[in-house]
């Protein structure tokens, strides 16, 4: 499963490297930026990371140019409608299992969106819908359960949030299942799973 998505694979996700909202002003780009190459800088020998060091640059080249950053924004847009592979699994599909598991994969999906996004931390059906590839109609039982259990809020338009007990519930849950990294983190980490996961296989 998700083969033929190069588009998936190849993009990173700049707002979420940085730790900061799409809707960052340039100031906060610049000091977010700075703070964290100092971390990562290849010279530091506490915490350097090259890799990671040289993944920040090009953010910053990216998102502190306007037109850079309006071309990667559009990019950004779409690539957040893509389904996510994740969803084509047959963890979500077939099985008792597969219920309980789209019900942690829309929390972790909304835990995600808080934290990259905290000036919208909200999820519409149609946004849902598309990223989980599965019919309103199959996510309509999903989200009424989790609402009833305090782990999710609707706003006054209809979209979703994560609550508090969500967040808790999340962070209680996924250490025991590591395929949910790849939804707390963004595309970067599901990127990075994949490739953990293959070298475990070597």
């Amino acid at each position: 499963m998700g083969e033929g998505r190069p588009f998936m694979e190849e993009f990173i996700d700049y707002y979420e490297l940085l730790q900061i909202s799409p809707n960052a002003e340039p100031q906060t780009i610049q000091r977010v930026y700075r703070m964290l190459a100092a971390r990562y800088h290849p010279d530091n020998p506490a915490t350097g990371d090259r890799e990671r060091f040289l993944l920040l640059q090009e953010a910053y080249r990216v998102l502190s140019n306007p037109e850079l950053r309006a071309a990667y924004n559009a990019r950004y847009q779409a690539q957040r409608l893509q389904p996510l592979p994740i969803f084509e699994t047959r963890e979500f599909l077939v099985g008792i299992e597969a219920e309980a598991n789209r019900r942690l994969g829309i929390l972790c999906l909304l835990y995600n969106r808080r934290r990259s996004n905290p000036e919208r931390p909200t999820l519409s059906m149609l946004e849902l819908e598309s990223l989980m590839n599965i019919p309103r109609e199959h996510l309509e039982f999903t989200t009424w359960y989790l609402k009833q259990k305090n782990y999710l809020t609707r706003d006054d338009s209809g979209d979703l949030a994560i609550t508090a007990e969500g967040v808790d519930f999340v962070e209680s849950k996924v250490p025991e299942h590591r395929v949910f990294y790849k939804l707390i983190t963004g595309p970067m980490g599901e990127t990075g799973a994949k490739n953990e996961e293959q070298g475990r296989g070597h």
